[in-house]
């Protein structure tokens, strides 16, 4: 099933409430931005009027962190309900969430637990897709998670079974490069191959964050894209097409204008690559 990909290329930020003052004050040099969707997910409230704020001047991207895609138990109908409703509120560019698992039935971990890659386990993400998209009425991207354990059990490859899970499903594609790098490091193989593996037709957007280096590497998004990641950036992005990118920073967030230099760095990269193909 080929995804249903939204035309957009653009260059954007994630909106972090350190920020608000400098989005709602003038005017940011962005193409759209990225919010965490469970924090908006309620009826009203401060900051949920501020979102609406921004959305009157910058397109907006809904990033989920517990739809749970992976989870055995199925997908929480409340949460989807919740979901639609705010996207239906804000008109998102597009809605995205992770490949991972975050609940049982009764518990939420809040953090993005790794799935076996198995035959098994991509049946239970593709039904849960199925029913995630029909309940939003949309398609949804989703992103690769940073990977610090494998599974004895796996009988594919991380790119394979997004792969193959692209293609049953119609999803799309969020390629983080700074957890493709991370996962390559931690486990050994090649990122480019990773990259290479992909269908890289399903990829709607791109992510690029920096990480905490030692014998294994922790996705933080803490500090500055580091230079093994932006030169995966460019390797990636010459052979894809029009696609977003987004800077994110969590923690240790920086003012405003460090995270623009960032992006104006990615800015570059992408012109350098179409050139290069033009040139060719």
């Amino acid at each position: 099933m080929a995804p249903s990909i939204v035309p957009f290329s653009g260059f954007g930020l994630g909106l972090r409430r350190s920020h608000y003052a400098d989005f709602l004050g003038g005017e940011v040099p962005v193409d759209f931005v990225e919010v965490i969707s469970e924090n908006f997910m309620v009826e009203g409230g401060r900051p949920l009027v501020t979102l609406e704020r921004v959305r009157e001047k910058h397109p907006v991207i809904l990033h989920g962190v517990s739809m749970s895609i992976g989870s055995a138990h199925g997908l929480d109908e409340d949460y989807l309900l919740r979901l639609r409703a705010l996207a239906e509120r804000i008109e998102p560019l597009w809605v995205s969430d992770h490949l991972c698992w975050t609940r049982t039935s009764a518990h939420n971990s809040h953090d993005l637990l790794p799935l076996p890659y198995t035959r098994e386990a991509l049946q239970v993400v593709c039904d849960n897709i199925d029913c995630a998209q029909e309940a939003l009425g949309r398609t949804i991207a989703f992103e690769n998670p940073s990977s610090y354990l494998t599974f004895p059990e796996d009988e594919m490859r991380e790119w394979e079974f997004f792969s193959a899970m692209a293609r049953r499903t119609g999803c799309s594609l969020l390629l983080d490069v700074n957890n493709a790098y991370v996962s390559a490091c931690n486990h050994g193989f090649s990122a480019r191959d990773y990259i290479e593996g992909l269908p890289l037709e399903c990829v709607q957007q791109i992510h690029l964050a920096g990480h905490t280096p030692g014998d294994i590497i922790i996705d933080t998004h803490d500090r500055a894209v580091c230079d093994a990641v932006w030169d995966l950036y460019g390797y990636a992005v010459a052979r894809l097409g029009p696609v977003a990118t987004m800077i994110e920073r969590d923690d240790n967030i920086p003012p405003l204008g460090e995270l623009l230099v960032e992006l104006d760095r990615a800015r570059t990269i992408v012109a350098d690559a179409k050139a290069a193909k033009e040139a060719a």
